[in-house]
């Protein structure tokens, strides 16, 4: 068991309405149940998700409590665990956690009151977290505790996309990402990596230059080209492509259905641009191209598990934006909040 008998953590006051409303505690060092397993956290990783509820916003729904410690990403050590636990003897290993319940299976396995740094479920923006044995992935070797943190939500979100994909095969397959923060970053690399090519939107030219470093083979700056869907067109020589990782929402996701193939597949993955109308042409573009618009929300223990041994095989790196300590996590959500990081903004705790 751990010596330390405090355990520092920023929390959510119940009358937060913005990041500069956090508040660090002191709070006691957690006790694992016989099948869990204490960890020090080393690094967590940021999502928009935490930061709506760190202000309470109505956009993320869920009660959630007074004084509650956000975040769902984080990387740690494992530093004791319970009688029962499978991870007995294993003190000491650098691990993933596992944001929520769904541990296998598709969707209908998951709850979203179990999500970490939500409602009843104190977060990773702590120095330590006991959680279930089943929520435990260890870590990739090559990687640091921040990239490992940032593997979480970003990159198993992607990879539970092109998990789903048409098929996994992607040699030959086209792929669209949009714009370049950590979950289309995490999408170019892994469908580059699969053998895909991928064709990469910004409207950045030095971020085009960067998704290209990443893997992308085509770039499209969408405020020099608005029509960026036809330039998709023309790049694939009318065909469209095989499919898309879809994060702006109700503003792109017309063009973005309009970039795809007869057949192909749209995963919707983010809302960037929830106050936009949709398109009349969105049915019958759908219908009569036989296209499939899946909503990706959440990913699985065992994608998790599978994504850390891809990364580690191919040798991937996560696209950390910003790294900031744990006494500056307000510096780190206000650079969050403004929507211009490359990757990932990450927060080193221990």
């Amino acid at each position: 068991m751990t010596s330390q008998t405090t355990n520092i953590a920023w929390t959510v006051p119940a009358t937060a309405s913005a990041v500069t409303d956090l508040i660090k505690q002191s709070k006691p060092v957690p006790t694992p149940g016989p099948k869990q397993v204490l960890v020090q956290l080393t690094a967590a990783a940021l999502n928009y998700r935490d930061l709506l509820i760190s202000i309470r916003s109505p956009q993320y729904p869920g009660n959630h409590k007074a004084d509650l410690v956000p975040g769902a990403d984080g990387a740690g050590i494992i530093c004791s665990v319970g009688e029962e636990s499978k991870w007995g003897g294993s003190e000491g290993l650098a691990v993933l956690l596992h944001p929520n319940n769904w541990i296998s299976g598709d969707v209908q396995a998951l709850s979203f009151e179990t999500i970490l740094g939500g409602t009843s479920k104190d977060g990773t923006l702590q120095h330590y977290l006991a959680v279930d044995d089943e929520c435990i992935v260890e870590a990739p070797k090559s990687l640091s505790a921040t990239e490992s943190a940032s593997l979480v939500t970003a990159g198993a979100t992607a990879w539970a996309a092109i998990r789903e994909s048409l098929d996994m095969t992607l040699k030959g397959r086209t792929v669209l990402t949009m714009g370049t923060g950590g979950v289309s970053c995490f999408g170019i690399q892994i469908a580059a990596a699969l053998g895909a090519t991928v064709i990469a939107t910004s409207s950045s030219d030095s971020k085009l230059d960067f998704a290209m470093s990443l893997g992308a083979t085509h770039v499209v700056n969408y405020s020099k080209t608005p029509d960026w869907d036809q330039e998709v067109l023309r790049i694939t020589a009318g065909r469209g492509v095989d499919h898309v990782i879809e994060t702006g929402g109700a503003g792109t996701l017309m063009k973005s259905i309009n970039s795809t193939r007869t057949g192909g597949l749209i995963s919707l993955l983010g809302a960037l641009t929830p106050d936009a109308p949709i398109d009349t042409a969105f049915v019958p573009s759908v219908l009569f191209g036989g296209k499939f618009v899946k909503g990706c929300v959440a990913f699985s223990r065992d994608l998790v598990a599978e994504l850390a041994s891809f990364v580690e095989a191919n040798s991937i790196k996560p696209v950390i934006a910003h790294e900031f300590g744990f006494e500056h996590l307000v510096e780190a959500f206000e650079a969050l909040q403004k929507q211009q990081a490359v990757g990932k903004i990450a927060v080193k705790i221990t």
